[in-house]
């Protein structure tokens, strides 16, 4: 076995002291995290895990399925305990990937992918994080922000582009300065946020009313009771699993004895536990309210003042410790392109660079990219391609039993288009059975002619991509057993 000095004697090591600083700036970028800097505990993923999905896009999920779809109250509730179940398993599998080798999640996918072929999963995981969930959660904040005066003040309701601001530098702020940070940032939010959330359920499904069943009226009902169920899912499962490219890089920095069970359950339970609990809040207060323009007061409406104030100055925080992830990791995505800055702080000029455009891109578009408009259409296509690098990363780890040398995640000469080949299987097997609706562009006639058909199946696109990716990898690899990945790292 491998000791540490044999390691970082052959794999790029992050550059300069950081240890356990919380106000100075994570130096360095995608390199590993040698064993000198590593610290922590497990359960410091819980609450960096649990305080991100306290927010109102969370809350929304569980609202789609009833307010667009029709879905009755308690299959909805099913639903999305499921997807988030399913989203969390997994994610729990790829946080004990952190501690065990010290690389973030998308540099740790080169041993499946290969160094070039790990471009797919990093370019598309980088543009989901930077702009993707950027958008959705910044604006989703500055509606809470912009709630909250009109509450506090309707004299004076904050102008949208003043509060997108306000949301913005803030994470960026954050996410800049790095890891520690990040980690201190959702400790400290995460008991009023808990406490906060916590309330506001409680008064919600006191009002609610869990008898409500399928409505055939509603926006897209056409998929009947079953159509509504599915997707209530694979939303669901789709929000869960939005967060699996980033599992590792909250827990490489922990010490390599870590017990992985503790590092799974914490991970784990963190995604499972705010993500069921919302979506259910969110499922009642669509029993309750209408869906608006602006869809944040569905939710705090039925709260008295005092809590309304609490709650939206919550879902701005939440929004805030969603997106410093999204930042932080969108940049580690980034790097792991190839791109080499010869700079100490890589890491974190590239979220300042992405925070900027992020801002520029959400100014322009405004409320065109909150939850309530193509929401529920991104949840679902972030899982086109996220089930099949899930399958391919899995299947490949559990082939070599987690055992790969450190170098082969950093040797620009290994290649291994097995995994390129069967995640683009997978995505191009999603394509019939995408339930799009309209898109902001036409689709190819065979795109969603499944669920066009067929439209009590909703969307079951998990399965196809997740199912054609790992066989095709599993006859790849059968094929031929990939060459050895003992070389050393070529930077």
């Amino acid at each position: 076995m491998a000791t540490t000095s044999d390691i970082e004697a052959q794999v790029p090591v992050r550059e300069g002291e950081y240890g356990t600083r919380v106000a100075a700036v994570e130096p360095g970028g995608i390199e590993y995290i040698p064993d000198r800097e590593r610290h922590g505990n497990p359960i410091q993923l819980f609450w960096t895990w649990m305080s991100p999905n306290m927010e109102f896009a969370t809350v929304f999920v569980g609202v789609l399925p009833i307010a667009v779809f029709g879905g009755g109250f308690w299959p909805t509730v099913l639903g999305v305990t499921i997807g988030s179940l399913m989203g969390s398993i997994t994610h729990a599998v790829l946080s004990t990937m952190g501690p065990r080798f010290g690389v973030p999640q998308m540099v740790e996918g080169r041993a499946s992918f290969g160094f070039f072929g790990n471009f797919l999963p990093a370019g598309l995981s980088w543009l989901t994080a930077s702009f993707g969930w950027f958008i959705v959660n910044s604006v989703s904040g500055t509606f809470a922000l912009i709630t909250l005066t009109s509450v506090v003040n309707k004299n004076a309701v904050l102008a949208f582009p003043v509060a997108f601001v306000i949301i913005v530098v803030v994470q960026v702020i954050v996410a800049f300065i790095g890891h520690n940070m990040i980690h201190s940032f959702e400790r400290i939010i995460f008991p009023y946020l808990t406490i906060v959330f916590g309330l506001a359920t409680i008064v919600i499904l006191a009002q609610a009313h869990p008898g409500l069943g399928f409505n055939p009226k509603a926006p897209v009902a056409f998929g009947g009771a079953s159509g509504a169920f599915i997707l209530a899912v694979f939303i669901a499962f789709g929000y869960a699993i939005g967060w699996n490219p980033f599992a590792s890089d909250y827990s490489r920095y922990l010490p390599r004895n870590s017990n992985p069970r503790a590092v799974a359950l914490a991970a784990g339970l963190g995604v499972f536990v705010s993500c069921t609990v919302l979506e259910i809040a969110g499922a009642a207060a669509a029993t309750i309210s209408q869906l608006g323009n602006n869809p944040t007061p569905l939710f705090t409406n039925p709260l008295p003042v005092w809590l309304q104030v609490l709650v939206l100055l919550g879902i701005a925080v939440g929004a805030i410790a969603a997106n410093v992830l999204n930042i932080y990791s969108g940049s580690m995505a980034f790097l792991t392109l190839g791109i080499k800055l010869a700079v100490e702080k890589r890491r974190a000029i590239s979220a300042l660079v992405f925070g900027a455009i992020g801002l520029g891109i959400g100014l322009l578009a405004q409320a065109n990219v909150a939850p309530g408009t193509k929401y529920e259409n991104f949840l679902l296509l972030i899982t086109y391609w996220i089930t099949p690098w899930l399958a391919v990363v899995i299947t490949d780890f559990i082939l070599h039993r987690g055992n790969y040398p450190e170098p082969v995640f950093y040797d620009t000469g290994w290649a291994n288009w097995k995994g390129f080949v069967a995640m683009l299987a997978g995505i191009i097997a999603t394509t019939p059975f995408w339930d799009q609706g309209e898109t902001f562009f036409r689709l190819p006639l065979w795109f969603g002619s499944v669920p066009t058909n067929n439209p009590q199946l909703g969307d079951l696109s998990f399965f196809a991509g997740a199912i054609v990716a790992a066989v095709v990898y599993l006859v790849l690899y059968a094929l031929g057993r990939p060459s050895s990945r003992t070389s050393p790292a070529r930077t």
